[in-house]
């Protein structure tokens, strides 16, 4: 581990990724960009660990806890897994001139810019600040879901624009009634946006401005966690964009939304005459799960599937942290995690099917465990895992929800079961027509690294086996904090 002083910790893991979007912009060529890209992510990842050990005091405008460092590790590794897999798959897409050097003259930079900005919402104290990184983080990904430059692809980018705008408007007013809340208490100074200073004094804000603020903020920032019915945008943004993107979108920036909720869920939960905002969670996770269920048995894009598959398991996030109590958000945290690693896994595994079959509509591929076996049964491991059979981490997690949820509220446990073994239908009998129906489409060889794809898996499956007390002790710590 390379040691780093405790402010230069955090300094770098925005510092790092901010001067290389800057650099890269500046740079011509694909292949120096690439490779300084993910040696830019790598770098951002070693000061991201660092603040296991070292973190500074918090400040007015950045702070690191318990719980966002959790997100910040998380958002800092598949970030470095998934520039490397991009490296390699960009440059086949140059190579059959899907894409051109002209269209991807700013895709590096704003690949770190992207990473710059997940990392400020995560370690911003300031809820403005977050608002910011949140809104800035759209703008970007808006500009690579339509790098393309497709009709699809822009239109695409176009709906996602609309309604993340909306929904990042909805969240900035909410952000606003906060304030309105807090300022007979906090006063107007900048410490009344703060988090850790309106944690202490929440309990003596006007909790009908609270209760208006954190409805704003639900569907403001679960329009960007991709929880139904705001869901819109999500599976046309995984579908047309480039698959490192999707892998981006789906394990790491429907989490920094997530990160917000759940910081208004703590702030609410400590005034005693706000509504429980659990609930309303529990009912938008429920109601993502049972409509996603049922929308994938009607796909035929496989990352549109995939997307709906992601749309499934934020509410199953969601439905947890709404239960809250230390099993249930022990298990959201968990859960959140394997889903990151597993679906981004699961991207790039369709990132390769996509170029060795020239397609992602699945009644045109089939047999990839015979015509492409690594590749095939790479697929297979992900659509087991992110299905929630043994022995794989979402297992474990989805057990633990359910134990949780049975234990007080049985009916909803009834309800969350048949969600999730409709998923499981709809995905088995998806795969068993990919991976061991009849061969179809071409014949392509694989030409970009199974590297990433099976270091997602090797985690996700040793998480199902054995969790490492030190990993067991931190989670918990989070989940007593969530409440």
């Amino acid at each position: 581990m390379i040691a780093l002083p405790a402010a230069d910790g955090l300094t770098l893991v925005l510092a790092v990724p901010a001067v290389s979007a800057a650099i890269l912009a500046l740079l011509p060529g694909y292949r120096i960009t690439a490779r300084l890209n993910v040696l830019a992510s790598f770098l951002t990842l070693v000061a991201a660990l660092s603040l296991l050990w070292r973190r500074p005091e918090p400040g007015l405008l950045l702070h690191v806890d318990d719980l966002n460092i959790v997100f910040v590790v998380l958002n800092t590794f598949v970030g470095f897994t998934t520039s490397a897999f991009s490296a390699s798959y960009i440059a086949h897409e140059i190579e059959t001139g899907r894409l051109t050097p002209a269209y991807l003259r700013f895709y590096h930079a704003m690949y770190q810019a992207l990473m710059f900005e997940m990392n400020l919402a995560l370690v911003a104290n300031n809820l403005g600040l977050m608002w910011v990184g949140v809104e800035f983080a759209t703008l970007t990904t808006v500009l690579m879901v339509g790098i393309y430059r497709t009709h699809q692809a822009l239109e695409a980018a176009w709906k996602y624009f609309i309604l993340g705008s909306v929904g990042i408007a909805l969240a900035l007013f909410g952000t606003i009634l906060l304030y309105m809340a807090a300022r007979p208490v906090a006063g107007q100074e900048i410490e009344a946006m703060a988090w850790t200073a309106l944690m202490l004094r929440a309990a003596g804000f006007d909790p009908e401005l609270l209760n208006l603020a954190f409805v704003f903020l639900l569907l403001g920032y679960g329009t960007k966690v991709g929880l139904a019915p705001m869901h819109g945008w999500l599976p046309d943004a995984h579908a047309e964009g480039p698959t490192p993107i999707s892998a981006v979108l789906s394990g790491l920036l429907l989490n920094v939304a997530l990160h917000a909720l759940l910081r208004f869920k703590m702030l609410l939960a400590t005034n005693g005459q706000a509504i429980a905002p659990g609930q309303l969670m529990v009912a938008m996770g429920l109601i993502s799960l049972l409509f996603a269920a049922f929308m994938l048995y009607r796909r035929r894009d496989i990352k549109r599937m995939f997307a709906y598959s992601s749309i499934e398991h934020m509410g199953i996030i969601a439905f947890a942290f709404g239960m809250g109590g230390p099993l249930a958000n022990f298990a959201g945290l968990l859960h959140m995690t394997m889903h990151s690693l597993t679906k981004s896994a699961i991207f790039f595994s369709v990132g390769h099917i996509a170029q060795v079959k020239g397609t992602q509509n699945m009644t045109e591929i089939g047999g990839l465990t015979a015509t492409h076996p690594v590749l095939g049964w790479g697929l297979v491991a992900g659509v087991v895992a992110i299905a929630g059979l043994p022995p794989f981490g979402l297992f474990m997690s989805e057990f633990l929800i359910i134990t949780s949820t049975f234990a007080r509220a049985p009916l909803l446990a009834v309800l969350f079961v048949a969600g999730v073994v409709l998923a499981l239908g709809a995905l088995l009998g998806k795969l068993n027509g990919l991976a061991f129906g009849e061969p179809k489409g071409r014949l392509a060889p694989v030409e970009a690294s199974y590297v990433p794809m099976f270091a997602h898996f090797a985690l996700v499956l040793a998480a199902g086996v054995f969790l490492p007390a030190e990993l067991v002790a931190w989670f918990q710590a989070v989940a007593r904090l969530l409440g």
